[in-house]
C-alpha cells in the first residue's frame, strides 16, 4: 500500500512541476492515465482478510431517493439531520461527534427521502486517511450529495472536499463524458472529432490508450473533450451525481462576504435557529430530487 502511495505521490508531484501547454500535453495525458490506474488499485477492495478498502457502511437504501451529508468535523451535519428528520444524531462541540453512518428519512410532498449523516471525512479521506473511504464510498450509492460548509472556515474547504470525492471516482454537477469509445480487435487507434479538438490529439489519446494496453479502438468525440474524459469512460466506473452545498453558520458572517457565497452555484445558505432556513434545505433538497426524475425544475416553496 505504502508503494502505490508513493508512487501516486511522485505522479502528482509532477504533474504539479509540469507546465500546462500544448508541448506537454501528451506528457500530462499519460501521468493522468498512470494516476487513475494506480488510484483503482489504492481503491480496489482487497481479497484478503476482512473488510475491503472500498467498502461502505451496511445501511440499507430505502424510500425513493438516498441524500449524503458530506463535510469535515465539526460542520453541522447531525444538527442538519436531527432538524430535518427528526433522528437523533449525537452533537458535541468536539469533532467526530458521529463515528458511524446515522439515517434519517424526510417526508415531503408525497416523497419519501433517506437522508445519511456521514462521520467527518479529513484531508486525505480518498488515499485511506481516518474513515474517509467507507464515508466516500458510501456517498457513491447516494442519488444527490450535501456538501455541508462552515461559513465561517475558508471556502477553500469547497475545493478540498470536491477534490477527495472526486479521487473516488465522484463527479459532482457534471454529465458523463459525451464520447464514444468502442474496443476492437484489430485496425489501430481510429480517433475522431465532430468539433475542434483543444485538448486532445491523436498522440495524447494512443497514449492514454496504450498506458490501458488498449492498441485497437474507435474513438469518437463530440465535445471538446479532455484527458480526464477519456479516462473517466475508460475507466468505466465513475458516478455523477448532483450536488447541493449546504454553507452553515450564514448569521455569524457579515452581509458582504455573505454576498459572495451567494455567487456560488448549487448553493443553500443555512443557519439553525431559523425554521424557514431548514424548509428551504428541504425544498432545495426535494427539488434536486425531482430534478433527477423530470430534468430543471423551478423553486416553490410554501410559506
Amino acid at each position: 500500500m505504502a508503494t502505490v502511495m508513493q508512487k501516486i505521490k511522485d505522479i502528482e508531484d509532477e504533474m504539479a512541476r509540469t507546465q500546462k501547454n500544448k508541448a506537454t500535453a501528451h506528457h500530462l495525458g499519460l501521468l493522468k492515465a498512470k494516476l487513475a490506474k494506480l488510484r483503482r488499485e489504492l481503491l480496489t477492495p482487497s481479497s484478503k482478510g476482512g473488510g475491503g478498502a472500498g467498502e461502505g457502511f451496511d445501511v440499507t437504501k430505502s424510500g425513493d431517493a438516498r441524500v449524503g451529508l458530506v463535510g469535515f468535523p465539526s460542520v453541522g451535519k447531525s444538527t442538519l439531520l436531527n432538524k430535518l428528520t427528526g433522528t437523533f444524531s449525537e452533537v458535541a462541540s468536539y469533532e467526530f461527534t458521529t463515528l458511524t453512518c446515522i439515517p434519517g428519512v424526510i417526508m415531503y410532498r408525497g416523497a419519501k427521502i433517506q437522508l445519511l449523516d456521514l462521520p467527518g471525512i479529513i484531508e486525505g479521506a480518498k488515499d485511506g486517511k481516518g474513515r474517509g473511504r467507507q464515508v466516500i464510498s458510501t456517498s457513491r450509492t447516494c442519488n444527490i450529495i450535501l456538501i455541508v460548509l462552515d461559513a465561517i472556515k475558508p471556502i477553500t474547504h469547497k475545493r478540498l472536499i470536491e477534490k477527495e470525492l472526486e479521487g473516488f471516482g465522484i463527479r459532482l454537477n457534471k454529465e458523463p463524458p459525451n464520447l464514444t469509445f468502442r474496443r476492437k480487435d484489430k485496425g489501430g487507434i481510429n480517433f475522431t472529432s465532430t468539433v475542434t479538438n483543444t485538448h486532445l490529439d491523436l498522440e495524447t489519446v494512443k497514449a492514454i490508450c496504450s498506458e490501458y494496453r488498449i492498441h485497437n479502438a474507435d474513438i469518437n468525440l463530440k465535445y471538446d473533450a479532455t484527458a480526464d474524459d477519456l479516462i473517466d469512460v475508460i475507466e468505466g466506473s465513475r458516478v455523477y451525481i448532483p450536488c447541493i452545498y449546504v454553507v452553515n453558520k450564514i448569521d455569524q458572517i457579515t452581509l458582504e462576504e455573505l454576498e459572495i457565497l451567494d455567487k456560488l452555484p448549487h448553493y443553500c445558505p443555512i443557519r439553525y435557529y431559523s425554521k424557514f432556513s431548514f424548509h428551504y434545505c428541504t425544498s432545495t433538497v426535494h427539488l434536486g430530487y425531482r430534478s433527477l426524475l423530470f430534468g430543471p425544475q423551478t423553486m416553490q416553496i410554501d410559506l
